[in-house]
């Protein structure tokens, strides 16, 4: 037997909730890496979940 990826874990372990959908596992931030020691880490423009608060309700 094979070992999973990170993904599939990443992906069992996000759908097993009962309420859960494929959209859950979907993923969430891009990583770049430059090679040079930088790591650029980006949320996507269609995530689902975004950092902050809710921009309709922020002053």
């Amino acid at each position: 037997m094979s070992e999973r990826t990170h993904d599939e874990k990443r992906h069992d372990q996000l759908t097993t909730a009962p309420k859960s959908t494929e959209d859950d596992a979907a993923p969430r931030i891009d990583v770049t890496d430059a090679g040079d020691g930088v790591t650029r880490i980006d949320v996507r423009d269609d995530a689902a979940v975004r950092p902050g608060g809710d921009p309709d309700l922020v002053d």
